[in-house]
């Protein structure tokens, strides 16, 4: 048995906590500790204890993210300390994402339902959207947009909230993440602007053309993906695995996206730690590397024309 597997056998002790631990920075501090010492991995949203341990008590107890920290010394009531253990019993020993737990993420500052039928928002590409694509293409010349590989619908939503007057077709393969993203373009009351259409990449997309094409696929590879934490594996594998170098699917919008794009369209794709690999598999191709001040990387960038260069 390794180390994460002892983590994972013992128990969050509630004995004492019920009794000992009142205020909101008690059970914040205690969550960190608690978290720490069973070695839980972060990287759904947060990278550290206290920060998971902030987000976990405060939506246990229905609190907005910016909730004043002055007003961390508020006590709690007994049913509202179980419920915090409830959800912390839930990431520390089965290992599930905070998002699941709730049913909730922030993407582009905007809330999410999420279940395990999709992945916990999380990509930089949040950071173009708020730029709004530029200085890479006129945003102002912008009517259409295609999410390939949406999940959840948060990249096809937040496009749309910056982007008003345009419309953005979001597809998957999947229908029961198409199932989720659904209840979000309901939720941001965005049905007339957010189209959502099954499709194995291309292959189910209508005939037309779009300004920017965009997409988060599954870009792990085959070694990435059994040497994931315990906390990925609640992900659906489809969301994640693409071959055995992570490029399966990348490769198949590469081959075809010049098709659907306008004449001055970009395509913009996420390929995580794949890039090397995407690189040395087309070491021609001159792909542009975004940089992301609030940190992120492997997200390329390429014009229609430098698509029509080049065979893939």
């Amino acid at each position: 048995m390794n180390e994460v597997e002892r983590s994972i056998d013992q128990t969050v002790d509630i004995d004492t906590s019920l009794d000992d631990l009142s205020s909101i920075l008690d059970w914040v501090r205690w969550c960190t500790s608690q978290m720490s010492e069973h070695q839980v991995y972060f990287g759904h949203g947060t990278d550290n204890p206290w920060d998971e341990s902030v987000a976990l008590v405060l939506q246990s107890l229905q609190l907005p993210f910016d909730y004043p920290s002055e007003l961390y010394s508020a006590r709690l009531t007994k049913s509202e300390k179980t419920r915090i253990i409830d959800f912390l019993k839930q990431r520390i020993e089965q290992r599930k994402p905070l998002a699941y737990i709730t049913n909730q993420a922030y993407f582009h500052g905007l809330p999410f339902y999420v279940d395990d039928r999709v992945l916990v928002p999380r990509s930089p590409i949040s950071e173009l959207i708020e730029a709004r694509f530029e200085p890479f293409i006129d945003a102002q010349q912008v009517d259409s947009i295609l999410d390939l590989c949406t999940g959840s619908g948060c990249i096809a939503i937040a496009c749309a909230t910056e982007f008003e007057e345009a419309f953005v077709l979001a597809s998957d393969i999947s229908i029961e993440a198409l199932e989720v993203a659904q209840i979000n373009v309901e939720q941001h009351e965005l049905e007339e602007r957010v189209g959502l259409i099954q499709s194995d990449v291309f292959a189910g997309i209508p005939n037309q053309q779009f300004d920017i094409i965009v997409s988060n696929p599954p870009y792990v590879d085959a070694e990435d993906l059994a040497d994931m934490p315990l906390e990925y594996h609640s992900e659906p594998e489809i969301g994640l695995g693409s071959g055995l170098d992570g490029l399966d699917i990348t490769r198949q919008i590469l081959r075809e996206a010049s098709e659907f794009l306008t004449e001055n369209g970009v395509l913009i794709v996420e390929v995580g730690n794949s890039w090397p690999a995407l690189q040395e598999a087309y070491p021609d191709v001159d792909f542009q590397w975004l940089e992301f001040e609030r940190g992120g990387d492997g997200v390329f960038l390429l014009t229609r024309d430098q698509l029509l260069e080049h065979s893939f």
